[in-house]
């Protein structure tokens, strides 16, 4: 079995999920067998070692039965970097890259301390640091195995960042120039909107929220304003439906401060700043 002949079996085998796609097959190839897309290219008509063909076989059964991509291989683009991603942590989205975005557009190298609340793999805070080394980045979870994961990505990506199990800001003290979130926002009954591999797969915990989605914005909302110093800035992904209400929270919650929402690039409700 070529590689070619592999990726051409695989072709057949997901032909009738209509969720799954030739991406998928080629991210399971690349990410099993350390291969860039390049390498997969030259070595198509190569062949594929025994233990590789029953390796890919298997991976390939385990997406056609729902697994996210990036669990099975244990792997995760977020970006330029590769993470290690398990059940623990979700699997870090395209959406919150705009939210990297901006904050590093928004804000010069000059020395910041900059906090990451729910880092999951840690994706944000590794992004940040990478790109802006002189920021003191801390980054916090509630679930000790996240935290776990984002430590062993901090490592294999190079990057000095503290971590913290924090209950958003309860195991916190300090004060920061900068504070980052994407938290759990989806309410239960949206899950009609949702892929049916992200329920199946994703941690809850790192998903939803109570009070209609809003409950971590609310309580981050109450403690900000004694942990972000003078001029500090907030930024926040949000779900799509969210910009209102979340808006009006720190509306009402930091008198004065100045709320700008953003749109990704589809259009779509995605992220918010509060500048105090």
């Amino acid at each position: 079995m070529t590689y070619f002949e592999a990726r051409k079996w695989a072709s057949f085998r997901i032909k009738d999920s209509s969720e799954l796609d030739m991406y998928d097959i080629d991210f399971l190839l690349e990410k099993l067998f350390n291969l860039s897309s390049t390498d997969l290219l030259i070595n198509y008509q190569s062949q594929m070692p025994g233990k590789q063909w029953e390796r890919f076989q298997e991976a390939v059964e385990q997406l056609i039965s729902g697994v996210p991509p990036q669990y099975i291989v244990g792997k995760a683009d977020f970006y330029g970097l590769t993470l290690k991603v398990t059940p623990d942590v979700l699997i870090p989205r395209v959406e919150t890259e705009e939210l990297v975005d901006w904050v590093l557009a928004d804000n010069s190298d000059q020395p910041m301390n900059v906090l990451d609340i729910g880092t999951g793999s840690g994706a944000i805070a590794i992004a940040v640091k990478k790109n802006r080394p002189h920021w003191q980045v801390t980054a916090s979870d509630i679930s000790p195995e996240a935290i776990e994961v984002a430590k062993q990505n901090a490592k294999l990506n190079h990057t000095d960042i503290e971590f913290v199990i924090s209950d958003v800001f309860a195991k916190i003290p300090q004060s920061f120039d900068l504070i980052v979130s994407n938290p759990p926002y989806i309410a239960k009954d949206e899950q009609p909107y949702m892929d049916k591999s992200v329920i199946d797969n994703e941690p809850n915990l790192a998903l939803y929220a109570e009070d209609e989605g809003l409950a971590i914005y609310k309580q981050i909302a109450g403690g900000v304003e004694h942990h972000l110093n003078p001029h500090g800035k907030l930024y926040l992904e949000i779900g799509f439906r969210q910009q209102a209400a979340v808006s009006n929270i720190f509306a009402q919650t930091m008198p004065g401060a100045v709320v700008v929402p953003k749109h990704d690039v589809a259009g779509n409700q995605r992220m918010i700043q509060v500048k105090k």
